[in-house]
């Protein structure tokens, strides 16, 4: 996958905000290296991050005031990308940029008209977004070349990670199960209820004391699994009700569970079959291992870069 690809997987995800023609100076929130950025665009920057706090919660004063913070911090570092791609000169050309919006109307399965449209939505014209994905592309040039091309990850490292982190290459545990079903019906009273969860508690004592589970479900059970001798057939972590879920798990392969009380009945589960999630082998996961040691490493590297960059600059914050 080309790496403007993989950092921006949709076409929203690419749209930046609008840049203003003429940007209002109304006051200046900081100084960077002698270039402004204006109070306009530290609280448009500001405005945006509120947004997207409020999806979440409320913002009260003192976090938005946190968040101008952030916003002007952001500008700052977005300023001083901008001032480094210049320093060294890197240029992105224009059948780079054709390629790259060729690239996202195939990904996202778009015509150009498609594209043209999706874009006039968020209030931006075709020339517009074309010049935001140069100066995007120009970016990722710059971290390429200051950041990701210094970055190595050995075998060691992959092997290392591999052997701390056993579950998450492991496959899926599956289940087996049968169950015993007793339902209440909608309009049952407390008393039949109480009569249901007696006759219930009944056939538990059976199950537990090492009856035919199978027998017990055809005898008992009000599921159209009875016939089958209860048969819940094989299953992983999450595909059953969240209380059978729960159950399932707590149990050891032949253990009969406790009453379940679910919204519709009463259920007894006894769990056939527990089948361990196997290790996937080092060498099917290396290129994974690889990828995720890289990006972090990336990550990491990207933040030390940009703190290197603000303390050779010049910067003042006037809020």
């Amino acid at each position: 996958m080309k790496p403007y690809l993989f950092l921006i997987t949709t076409v929203l995800s690419l749209l930046l905000p609008v840049v203003a023609t003429a940007t209002p100076v109304n006051g200046i929130a900081a100084i960077v290296n002698d270039e402004i950025i204006t109070s306009y665009e530290a609280d448009r920057e500001t405005d945006l991050l509120v947004k997207e706090a409020e999806k979440k919660s409320a913002v009260d004063p003192a976090t938005r005031a946190q968040i101008r913070t952030a916003a002007i911090n952001k500008q700052i570092d977005k300023k001083l990308i901008e001032q480094k791609i210049r320093e060294l000169n890197i240029k992105v050309g224009e059948e780079e940029v054709r390629q790259a919006i060729e690239d996202v109307k195939k990904q996202n399965n778009l015509s150009q008209e498609n594209l043209v449209a999706a874009l006039a939505g968020q209030g931006l014209s075709f020339d517009a977004y074309r010049a935001q994905l140069k100066e995007q592309l120009e970016r990722l040039r710059l971290v390429s070349q200051e950041v990701r091309a210094k970055i190595q990850v050995s075998e060691k490292e992959m092997q290392d990670y591999y052997g701390a982190n056993p579950a998450r290459f492991s496959s899926e545990e599956l289940f087996r199960a049968r169950h015993i079903f007793l339902k209440i019906p909608k309009k049952a009273s407390a008393k039949d209820i109480e009569r249901i969860r007696v006759r219930a508690e009944a056939v538990l004592k059976e199950a537990k004391g090492g009856a035919d589970f199978a027998e017990l479900a055809k005898k008992y059970s009000e599921d159209p699994s009875a016939k089958e001798g209860g048969e819940l057939g094989t299953f992983r972590r999450g595909e059953m009700l969240p209380e059978l879920d729960a159950a399932v798990m707590k149990l050891q392969q032949g253990e009969v569970s406790g009453l379940i009380v679910t919204a519709s009945g009463f259920d007894i589960i006894k769990l056939e079959q527990r089948t361990t999630g196997q290790v996937k082998p080092f060498a099917s996961v290396k290129t994974e291992i690889e990828e995720l040691l890289y990006k972090k490493k990336s990550e990491e590297r990207f933040n030390q870069w940009l703190d290197e960059l603000r303390q050779g600059a010049a910067i003042e914050i006037r809020g």
